[in-house]
């Protein structure tokens, strides 16, 4: 199977008003693409390796299903938030790569 690279714009949102859990929703499209090619191969809780680039920072992580957003959610570490300047609601590129 063959990398594929899914590119998109996100915003930060809070899970349950407790700060140290921020993700970004990966858009429907994205995320049904990803079921369909990565699915099978999911790990613990549904989780999806991939390597995410925001800006200049790269760094590898796990997507998990959400039943609420209906679609992937990657969880946004703290050192990538404040290497590039993050906020909530301010739009940002997202490029990952499912490893």
């Amino acid at each position: 199977m063959t990398a594929t690279r899914y590119d998109f714009t996100a915003s930060l949102w809070l899970w349950k008003d407790d700060s140290s859990w921020w993700f970004v929703t990966v858009p429907e499209d994205e995320s049904d693409d990803i079921e369909e090619q990565h699915g099978s191969s999911a790990g613990g809780f549904g989780s999806i390796k991939v390597e995410v680039t925001v800006g200049a920072t790269t760094w590898r992580t796990s997507l998990f299903p959400s039943m609420e957003q209906r679609a992937y959610v990657l969880p946004m570490k703290k050192a990538v938030r404040s290497a590039e300047a993050l906020e909530e609601d301010k739009p940002f590129e997202v490029s990952l790569v499912c490893v």
